[in-house]
């Protein structure tokens, strides 16, 4: 399983990248539409990860323990 990367919770933090973010895609010519394009596919992106991680998380909670025996019998 990959370890779990650190989560930031700093507001501003957030703020200052989305910021910087949106500052050199403008700089570097994205339109404003341009740029909703962009991060409508960043929010998808997130979406579908977070959707993945759901199910995963929902597969693990489902499957018995490697160890506990379950639908096996053994047969002397």
């Amino acid at each position: 399983m990959p370890e779990a990367i650190p989560v930031s919770t700093d507001q501003k933090g957030t703020r200052i990248l989305a910021r910087t973010f949106f500052n050199q895609l403008r700089a570097s010519g994205y339109t404003p539409h341009q740029v909703i394009g962009i991060a409508t596919e960043l929010l998808e992106l997130v979406t579908t990860d977070l959707r993945e991680g759901d199910k995963a998380v929902a597969a693990a909670q489902s499957t018995p323990a490697p160890d506990s025996g379950a639908g096996f019998q053994q047969r002397a």
